[in-house]
């Protein structure tokens, strides 16, 4: 995640913006998810640089409401979103400690660098969030949201959903 502080309102801004939780995985923030990208403040302006998590995100919607919600209750009348494609979002963004909450929340964590990309057809094992077994299989490509997928463990027989590399 790339988070530059440069001055006392930037870093307040990242501060309430770290306060805005995922809408569909309310134990993390959109700072800890890392979309958000970069926080700039004008003499009369605070931008605000996000990056999807995949083109399409229907949380993005969500995620630019909450921010002016916010920012707006909190003085800061004139925000701009904009959107950043470029890099593209990866999961190499959510940093260990954001993959715990993840992982304490019931969902495994992205478990392998995005450059290993996982294809339908990986036969690759995901531990378990719940008991950390090894003995689990991809019951659907897709869960709740387009970014995770289901899986099932054997070993404590529980299902779980595994947030997918990007």
């Amino acid at each position: 995640m790339v988070v530059h502080h440069q001055n006392t309102k930037e870093q307040e801004v990242w501060a309430l913006l770290n306060q805005i939780p995922d809408p569909d995985i309310p134990v993390i923030s959109i700072v800890e998810l890392g979309i958000v990208r970069q926080v700039e403040i004008t003499a009369n302006a605070v931008l605000v640089t996000l990056t999807p998590s995949y083109s399409g995100c229907p949380a993005m919607y969500v995620f630019k409401q909450d921010i002016l919600t916010l920012l707006n209750s909190c003085g800061y009348k004139n925000v701009e979103i904009r959107l950043s494609h470029s890099p593209a979002w990866t999961t190499d963004w959510i940093d260990t400690a954001t993959k715990a909450k993840l992982k304490q929340y019931g969902i495994a964590p992205p478990q392998h660098p995005a450059a290993e990309t996982e294809t339908v057809f990986s036969n690759r094992k995901v531990a378990c969030p719940f008991c950390d077994g090894n003995h689990t299989k991809r019951t659907s490509q897709f869960g709740s949201t387009p970014c995770k997928a289901l899986w099932f463990c054997n070993d404590c027989v529980q299902p779980f959903e595994y947030f997918k590399c990007y």
